[in-house]
C-alpha cells in the first residue's frame, strides 16, 4: 500500500486528488473541535451503547458536543433506508435503473431524508442530555419556558447544519478526491478516537504502579489487533470462482467466443451492513428506554447488552441480514439469463433454470460461511481486548470498527491503483 501511495504522488493529477482528500478530511476534523455555544459536554454517553458507538465513529465529537457532533450517522441511516425502499417500492426501483438522471433523483431523496433524520436525532440527543448539566440554557436564551424552547431549537438547527456540512464534505471527496468520501470520514473518526485512547494508555506508562500492567496490555492489544486484522483481510479477499465457458460463434468471417472466465462470489460480499443492521435494531430499544429514563425493566435485565439472550439474538440477526443483503446484491436468475444470452454455460450444468439454481445454492453456502464469520467477529474482538486489558478500546475496535477500518483501507488502495492505471493508459495513448 505504501508503494502505491508513493507511485500516486509521482502523478500530478492523482497527487492533486490526494491533497484535496486530505484537505477536506482536515476541514471535517476541524469542525469536530468547534464548540457550540451553550453546550459544555454531552455527559452520560456510557449509559447509551448506541450513542457511545456513534461518538467513537465521529472521533469523540458527539461526546464533546461540538459543531459536527452528529457526524455522518444521519446520512448513513438515510442511505440504508433509501436502499431498502428501492427494493420494496417499484417506483424507486424503476428510478434506480434510469441511469444518471435516476441516481441524481435518488441522491436528492437521500439528502432530504438525511436532514429529517438529523433533526429527529438531534432532538432526541439534546432532550436526553439536557437535564445532565451538559447544556447551559441560560447562556443561550433562558432556562425556563419559551426561552428553553428557543435554546433547543437553536441547538437542533446548529447540529442539523453540521450534519448537512458533513454530508457535503463526503460528497465532495467522492467527486473530486480519491475513493468514497463517506467511508473516509468514518475511517478518520475511528482512527482519531483510537489514537486518543492509545495515547491515554501510553501515558499510563509514566504512572507508578501501572507501568508494567500497561506495557503488557499494549503488547497484548497490538498482537490481538494484528491477528484480527489479518483474519478480516483474508476473509474479505476470499471468494468462490464459478467457471463459465463460452462457446465459439461464427459471425461472417470472424469467430467469437471460445473463452473461459469465472464468476467471483465473495465470502463476505455484504461487508459491514449486516452488523450495522443487527446492532441498530438491538440498540434501539435500549436507546428509547434510556431516553425516557426507564432504568429497570424486563428487557434491560434479560435482553440488554451483555446477556446471553442478547448474544443469541445478535447472531441470529446477523445471519438473517447477511442472507437478506445477499439477495439484494446477487440475483442468480439475472446472471443465468446473461450467461445464456451470450452463449455461455457452467461446465456440468444445463443453461437456464438449472444454472440459476446452481448459482443460488453456491451463493447460499458461501453466504453462510460469511455470516458465521461476521457473527464470530461481533463477539471475539470484545472478548480478546477485554482479556488483554484493553476495555477502553473495545468501542473503537469493535466488530463494526474493525471491518470499517480494513474495508476502507483496501478500498482506498484499490481506488489509488485504478487512478494510477488510468493515467498510465492515457499517457500510453498520447
Amino acid at each position: 500500500m505504501f508503494q502505491t501511495i508513493i507511485n500516486a504522488f509521482k502523478i500530478k493529477e492523482v497527487r492533486r486528488k490526494i491533497l484535496i482528500t486530505i484537505a477536506l478530511i482536515f476541514v471535517y476534523r476541524l469542525g469536530c473541535y468547534i464548540p457550540v455555544p451553550g453546550v459544555n459536554t454531552l455527559d452520560g454517553l456510557n449509559e447509551y451503547t448506541f450513542l457511545e458507538i456513534m461518538s467513537a465513529v465521529s472521533g469523540g465529537a458527539l461526546s464533546s458536543g461540538t459543531f459536527l457532533a452528529m457526524g455522518i450517522g444521519p446520512y448513513i441511516n438515510a442511505s440504508i433506508i433509501i436502499q431498502l425502499l428501492t427494493v420494496g417500492i417499484p417506483a424507486l426501483e424503476r428510478l434506480s435503473k434510469q441511469g444518471e438522471e435516476g441516481r441524481r433523483k435518488i441522491n436528492a431523496y437521500t439528502r432530504i431524508l438525511t436532514l429529517v433524520l438529523a433533526i429527529a436525532q438531534a432532538i432526541g440527543i439534546l432532550v436526553a442530555f439536557g437535564g445532565n448539566g451538559g447544556i447551559d440554557f441560560g447562556a443561550l436564551f433562558d432556562d425556563k419556558g419559551f426561552g428553553k424552547f428557543l435554546s433547543y431549537a437553536f441547538l437542533v438547527i446548529v447540529y442539523t447544519a453540521g450534519a448537512a456540512l458533513t454530508m457535503w464534505l463526503g460528497e465532495r471527496i467522492t467527486d473530486y478526491g480519491v475513493s468514497n468520501g463517506i467511508s473516509l470520514l468514518i475511517f478518520a473518526g475511528i482512527l482519531s478516537t483510537a489514537g486518543t485512547l492509545l495515547l491515554a494508555e501510553i501515558n499510563n506508562l509514566t504512572v507508578p504502579g501501572l507501568a508494567m500492567k500497561t506495557t503488557w496490555t499494549l503488547i497484548g492489544f497490538v498482537v490481538a489487533a494484528i491477528v484480527i486484522f489479518g483474519a478480516i483481510v483474508a476473509v474479505n479477499g476470499a471468494e468462490r470462482k464459478v467457471p463459465v465457458q463460452y462457446a465459439k460463434q461464427v459471425k461472417g468471417r470472424k469467430m467469437y467466443g471460445g473463452q473461459s472466465t469465472h464468476i467471483p462470489i465473495k465470502v463476505n460480499a455484504s461487508g459491514v451492513m449486516p452488523l450495522i443492521f443487527a446492532f441498530a435494531i438491538l440498540s434501539f430499544p435500549d436507546l428509547i428506554m434510556n431516553l425516557f429514563q426507564i432504568k429497570d425493566n424486563w428487557w434491560l435485565r434479560n435482553v440488554g447488552a451483555g446477556s446471553w439472550v442478547h448474544t443469541v439474538i445478535l447472531c441470529v440477526l446477523i445471519l438473517f441480514f447477511a442472507y437478506f443483503y445477499n439477495q439484494i446484491q446477487f440475483n442468480p436468475d439475472d446472471i443465468s439469463k446473461s450467461i445464456q444470452g451470450n452463449g455461455g454455460f457452467i461446465p456440468g450444468t444445463r443453461p437456464g433454470k438449472p444454472t440459476a439454481d446452481y448459482l443460488r445454492r453456491v451463493s447460499n453456502r458461501i453466504t453462510l460461511f460469511g455470516a458465521i464469520f461476521l457473527a464470530a467477529l461481533a463477539l471475539i474482538p470484545s472478548l480478546v481486548f477485554k482479556a488483554v486489558g484493553g476495555e477502553g478500546l473495545m468501542n473503537v475496535f469493535s466488530a463494526t470498527g474493525l471491518l470499517i477500518i480494513v474495508s476502507v483501507a483496501l478500498e482506498f488502495e484499490q481506488a489509488l491503483q485504478s487512478q494510477i492505471m488510468m493515467k498510465n493508459y492515457k499517457g500510453f495513448l498520447k
